[in-house]
């Protein structure tokens, strides 16, 4: 039966989040009154939709369900301020009409869902479904072999119109269709459309639909019986054809007969214009939320406006826009539409005349309005009355107490630690990130500040956060209770040292004195039976980390000290045998324990012969002159003793000639050369301030034998390519010049007196038959070579 024609229900197929279907169902709904509104929803939230009308209720939102028992068993239903269920429940809820949702509940689609875990579920088309899945997708079908075949209904009817742009389609046939005198005629037309599709397609592979729909109309059915004065029922309109066919109760009921369920709980939590993009993954998707959401609420002159919110824009971000660009911008996004024979402007003409107008023709600027504008990071908002779990209700204090409000758009926080509410901002953090609630992450900070008594923070609330908040309530009904209870359950589960050492010293930044004792008693007990030396040194930086917060944040540090003492220790003992043959890329992790031990050495109390530092330096002196430690490690050390001053003068250039000698391989060698002056620690100044170091790579690079040059020239080019460019260019025009006879002696162990001061004419004219074969200038001369000083090509 026709929609708002005869005795059946008044069946109002939509796009879900089209702001053209949003405003044809408050038309159709004022003009036919219906005595209840039944909307595509899971039936849970009735008890929920007077929210809506709350006015700490602001879209977009979305309704949460989730299983009782795993929280992470989760579906959203997004609903924003242009959608046409949301129009239609407020609508309702301003009239006191009775609104109810009649999608199948959530307690079957969700265990649905279960079954299908293995499979894709990526949910249905904009017109077609709207909400048995979740953000991923809100529709219910089933597998991958049946994703491959489901219809798109709206590319479908576009490409039938000769369109090759859904949305372009869907802009000129209902977001610019003017008002017309029958509210009822466009709810026609696209029931007759889908019914068309329907016929061909099926069910155009959303086999889970044929489910839904029977429950469907079972509620519409039902609402018929109990209100005489009329049903209206907003669905997608993919739906619309299987609600006005005739079928029994018996065939219905027998549809959803032996249905798995679970036990859910349901409610609203805020939702971004982010997430209702299509790029996001959610099945439901749009294109451009932030345009529909300015189409739907602009009272009139939609083009104007919009350019005037893209100036204002760019002015905010300081870039020269004038009312003269506006409006020359309007003039030809109206005159695109006149030349493509569109109704009005749309998207893509007036992003045209942006980018030609305001942008200068760069995409560049462009795509900060496609992010800020066109898809948007507005954030919905709930109201505290709401059902939440303790902890969300914790958390809600907490960031209201500390001034950090929950926002869709990424912003950087900096925190002084040795401020009250900033310390309190960064405990509140830190548990949240414990518990696997990623609203803040760690950043750089700007100002390149390194003190301990500064955190930087980058922070954005994604609705996903609203899912991980509720799987975290296992743990407790507070922040505090919560992160304590998970860091303990972590220390015992921890697969390695290294985790329970990292454990600790996020129990410290999260100040967690309870899980504390907990955490360093598994540590201690796993550092006992740990013998794996790498094992050791992974650990050791992670505590000795932990350490330094004991005097910014007032934590009592004296166990973690003990520890981290005795971990040093065994480190020092073990590392020597450790690096004894082992291959190139054992050797390489292992360069980099050695780096992280000196890095935490460093910060370890004790500096004379028999502390720490002390006993440290006795092992790199021991691991730098021993031929069967790996060349990278020596090197490493040596360089290390060098850099902390522990080697006498001339020590390092007699280290490096031994490792350079002609009895050294070519690639023990090169990596000896890769340990002491790459990893971008400061090598290239070392050899631009110290000629003689210089000398001594240049003649061992230069004499090379041929046939092993290709082997270590990748080492070598990794080696010298971190080097910032004019350290580079400096070492380039060194080498140039060429080594003195001074320098060439400093080489053979003789005094250095460095390089060259001028250009050495003679190698210089050695090139130039090279060349001159190279440009076809000369078919004579010699075939050429590798030059004499090849660390010019090699930097």
């Amino acid at each position: 039966m026709s929609a708002g024609r005869g005795r059946g229900p008044l069946l109002l197929g939509v796009r879900h989040h089209g702001p053209g279907s949003a405003r044809a169902v408050r038309a159709a709904l004022d003009a036919s009154g219906p005595g209840t509104v039944l909307v595509e929803g899971p039936p849970e939230a009735d008890a929920l939709v007077a929210l809506a009308a709350d006015e700490g209720m602001v879209p977009p939102v979305a309704l949460l369900a989730h299983v009782v028992d795993e929280p992470g068993r989760s579906a959203f239903w997004p609903l924003a301020e242009f959608s046409p269920e949301w129009v239609a429940i407020r609508w309702a809820l301003e009239r006191d009409v009775p609104v109810r949702f009649i999608d199948l509940p959530a307690a079957h689609s969700l265990a649905l869902r279960e079954q299908d875990a293995p499979e894709a579920d990526a949910g249905d088309g904009d017109v077609g479904d709207g909400g048995d899945g979740g953000d991923g997708g809100d529709g219910g079908g089933g597998g991958a072999r049946e994703q491959d075949l489901r219809v798109d209904p709206l590319a479908v009817l576009a490409d039938t119109a000769g369109y090759d742009d859904p949305e372009r389609w869907w802009e000129d046939v209902v977001e610019h269709r003017g008002a017309s005198g029958d509210a009822f005629a466009p709810f026609e037309a696209l029931g007759e459309a889908m019914g068309a599709l329907r016929e061909e397609y099926g069910d155009g592979g959303h086999g889970r639909d044929l489910v839904r729909e029977a429950y469907m109309r079972l509620q519409v059915r039902a609402a018929q019986r109990e209100f005489e004065d009329g049903v209206a029922v907003v669905c997608g309109a993919w739906h619309v054809p299987a609600l006005r066919a005739k079928t029994t109760v018996a065939a219905d009921r027998a549809l959803l007969k032996g249905l798995p369920k679970v036990k859910v709980d349901m409610t609203w939590v805020p939702w971004t214009h982010r997430r209702l993009a299509r790029a996001s993954g959610y099945g439901a998707g749009i294109d451009s939320p932030g345009w529909y959401g300015h189409l739907f609420g602009a009272p009139d002159r939609p083009v104007e406006r919009w350019m005037t919110k893209v100036a204002g824009l760019f002015r905010d971000e300081d870039r020269i826009v004038s009312s003269a660009h506006v409006i020359e911008a309007v003039r030809l996004a109206e005159t695109l539409a006149a030349m493509r024979g569109r109704p009005l402007a749309g998207l893509t003409e007036t992003t045209d005349a942006i980018r030609a107008v305001m942008c200068e023709g760069s995409d560049v600027p462009l795509s900060l309005v496609h992010d800020r504008l066109v898809v948007g990071d507005v954030l919905g908002e709930v109201p505290d009355t709401a059902p939440a779990v303790p902890l969300q209700r914790d958390l809600t204090r907490l960031q209201r107490s500390l001034r950090l409000k929950p926002e869709a758009l990424e912003r950087e926080l900096e925190l002084d630690l040795r401020k009250e509410t900033d310390a309190a901002r960064s405990r509140l953090l830190h548990r949240l990130r414990l518990l696997g609630i990623g609203w803040g992450e760690p950043a750089r900070s700007a100002r390149g500040t390194t003190g301990t008594f500064r955190e930087t923070w980058r922070l954005r609330w994604e609705p996903e956060l609203s899912v991980r908040v509720a799987e975290a309530g296992v743990w407790g009904t507070t922040v505090l209770a919560a992160a304590t209870a998970r860091a303990e359950a972590d220390a015992v589960g921890a697969q390695t040292l290294a985790d329970v050492t990292a454990l600790a010293e996020r129990c410290l930044l999260a100040e967690l004195p309870d899980a504390l004792p907990v955490v360093m008693q598994v540590l201690a007990d796993r550092a006992a039976l740990d013998a794996d030396v790498g094992h050791l040194a992974q650990a050791l930086p992670a505590l000795v980390r932990s350490l330094r917060y004991g005097d910014v944040r007032g934590t009592d540090t004296r166990a973690l000290g003990e520890v981290a003492a005795g971990l040093a220790e065994r480190v020092f003992v073990g590392l020597p045998p450790a690096c004894t043959g082992l291959d190139a890329d054992a050797a390489a992790e292992m360069r980099g324990h050695v780096d992280a031990v000196h890095a935490a050495v460093g910060l370890l109390a004790g500096d004379g012969p028999t502390g720490h530092r002390g006993r440290w330096h006795s092992v790199l002196g021991v691991l730098a002159g021993r031929d069967s430690v790996a060349g990278v490690i020596r090197g490493r050390c040596a360089r290390l003793l060098l850099d902390d001053g522990q080697l006498a003068e001339g020590e390092a250039a007699r280290l490096m000639g031994l490792a350079l000698s002609p009895g050294t391989g070519p690639a023990e060698a090169a990596a000896w050369i890769e340990g002491f002056v790459g990893g971008g620690s400061g090598g290239g100044l070392l050899l631009v301030h110290d000629e003689r170091l210089l000398a001594l790579v240049d003649g061992w690079l230069t004499g090379v034998p041929a046939d092993a040059f290709t082997d270590v020239l990748p080492l070598l080019r990794r080696t010298f390519s971190v080097y910032e460019p004019g350290v580079r260019r400096t070492l380039g025009e060194l080498v140039r010049r060429g080594p003195s006879a001074a320098g060439s002696a400093a080489a053979l162990g003789a005094a250095p007196a460095g390089f060259a001061p001028g250009l050495d004419q003679g190698r210089a004219d050695a090139v130039l038959p090279v060349l001159r074969l190279l440009l076809g200038t000369d078919d004579g001369g010699p075939a050429g070579g590798r030059d004499d000083n090849d660390l010019v090509g090699v930097a």
